[in-house]
């Protein structure tokens, strides 16, 4: 108890030392920069909410993109240093919406205008255009733009959060909520408070627990949910006998033990739910069942088994998907109340045999990455040889591969749709669907955009965006809540064909129009 005072005194002491400037100020205002550019091979007017290279970047598919009012986008930027931005769809204006930094996910809710997320006092998201699902390299709050991150962030272990706040952390994260409601009306009105009218600190997660950016919010807003990355902890929750998984696959990614605990949001009370043996990520929950969590086995890239589910009590965990081998399952989302949607990856057909052996981290960029926030550079990682022969056979089209979407009450597996055999997209990569159940999504190896109708099976190319393949991530399609219009993130506009801006891609009016028989889809 006393270490964790302590740590709290120290949060306290680090956030003053590295206060937000003026500029930072939470609420200020960007001119629009709202433009509607015709997808140059479909004609679909494609909105571009941000049209500059300033560094922006989508929320994880598996969260929330849209306020609850509907009307405002949330995104990562580099505008201001480590702030999460909001964009209103109409108007097209700008606002910041956080003024003392996040780390990884921003969680917005169902049914209020907040914004919930975990911040490492003193410490801000270096570069959000190349963050992860789950976090990113993070520096002291006050480096200079420009400025050498990995050796900013090393320089600013010793006083919050180790490198990247990711490893030997000293200070403890938070749980912060944002009352965006508030915030956007005196941003408007030009009647800006200081932060804290419109950020509170719901609480703090003892500093033994390790980072926490993989956040997800409950459905009725009375918990969040994240991952404990102190293997001692996770281990000390594990069943007896339970043995700690190695490493899989090139990134060396994926060893645990892990945890999942939960924090109220009224009282900061924070009880532990459960503990895995393997690496945790993408935890995200069910907007429609409260308690209902779904999270992966984290390796970068393939994984034994990579889709997880269980309750907020700690009953419930099994896979999600229970897969093969020769699956590669990637990318899970939920999208209706008993549905999740997964990427099954087609990367080669039987005939062509294993792949050819290559150097390790090879076509990895995250791997440079993943090394600088641990504070060095990563070492070669050799696969063991029953690991490689695995790899070797998974993604093959002598199984089945696409768009997978499994209902979490039945258990079925329904594989609804794959890039057209040829196609140079060659396979759905990351993959969504509507909540109202009518259509599902997903971008290809080409960085292109496909719908498909649920009802018939119809497959259309909604969007080339441009071809551009060398974009710095890719488009991580999120339905809004009404089911009409998709969010992407796209290097179309960019001059380098890397910087990616923030794009509304609306379903087609036809499609829209469409009525079934089975009224269940109408």
């Amino acid at each position: 108890m006393k270490k964790i005072v302590a740590s709290v005194l120290l949060a306290s002491c680090v956030a003053g030392a590295f206060a937000p400037s003026a500029f930072a100020q939470i609420g200020r205002r960007f001119p629009s920069e709202k433009k509607i550019v015709p997808d140059p091979v479909t004609g679909v007017p494609l909105t571009f909410l941000t049209s500059t290279p300033a560094g922006d970047s989508k929320i994880y598919q598996t969260h929330h993109q849209w306020t609850s009012d509907g009307k405002w986008l949330i995104f990562r930027s580099n505008r201001v240093r480590g702030q999460a931005m909001a964009v209103n769809e109409a108007t097209g204006d700008i606002v910041q919406v956080t003024e003392g930094g996040y780390s990884g996910m921003l969680c917005l809710a169902d049914h209020s205008m907040n914004l919930y997320f975990a911040r490492t006092p003193g410490m801000v998201l270096a570069d959000a255009s190349n963050a992860p699902a789950s976090g990113g390299l993070m520096v002291p709050a006050n480096t200079p733009a420009g400025a050498n991150a990995p050796a900013a962030a090393a320089a600013g272990a010793a006083g919050a959060g180790g490198p990247g706040g990711r490893r030997g952390q000293t200070v403890p994260s938070q749980i912060v909520r944002v009352d965006l409601e508030k915030l956007f009306a005196d941003s408007a009105a030009g009647k800006l408070k200081s932060a804290d009218a419109y950020e509170h600190v719901c609480g703090t997660v003892p500093l033994d627990f390790g980072n926490v950016g993989d956040v997800a919010l409950d459905p009725t807003e009375e918990y969040v949910y994240f991952r404990v990355s102190n293997r001692e902890i996770a281990a000390a929750h594990l069943p007896p006998d339970t043995k700690a998984e190695p490493t899989f696959g090139p990134r060396g990614m994926g060893s645990g033990p892990a945890g999942l605990a939960k924090m109220n949001l009224k009282t900061g009370k924070i009880d532990y739910i459960v503990s895995v043996p393997f690496q945790i990520g993408h935890v995200q929950t069910n907007p429609w069942v409260p308690g209902e969590i779904i999270f992966c086995w984290e390796t970068g890239g393939k994984a034994p088994q990579r889709t997880w589910t269980v309750m907020a009590d700690g009953t419930g965990l099994r896979p999600l998907y229970p897969e093969s081998d020769y699956d590669w399952v990637t990318h899970e989302a939920v999208i209706t109340k008993d549905e999740v949607a997964i990427a099954m990856l087609y990367l080669r057909t039987p005939l062509a045999g294993p792949r050819a052996p290559r150097p390790a981290n090879a076509n990895q960029p995250a791997a440079a990455a993943n090394g600088a926030r641990r504070g060095g550079n990563n070492p070669p990682v050799v696969v063991p040889p029953e690991q490689q022969v695995v790899l070797d056979r998974t993604g093959m089209d002598g199984h089945p591969t696409g768009l997978g979407i499994v209902n979490l009450r039945t258990r079925e597996m329904r594989i609804i749709g794959q890039v057209p055999i040829g196609d140079p997209g060659r396979s759905v990569w990351h993959v969504n669907g509507s909540p109202d159940g009518r259509w599902a999504v997903a971008d290809d190896f080409q960085y292109r955009l496909w719908l498909i109708d649920r009802n018939n099976g119809e497959m259309i190319l909604l969007s080339d965006n441009g071809h551009k393949t060398t974009a710095q991530d890719h488009q991580h399609p999120t339905f809004n809540a009404d089911s009409t219009k998709i969010e992407i993130q796209s290097a179309m506009l960019s001059e380098d064909g890397r910087s990616l801006n923030i794009c509304v891609v609306p379903v087609p009016k036809t499609w829209l129009a469409r009525t079934y028989t089975n009224k269940k889809l109408e």
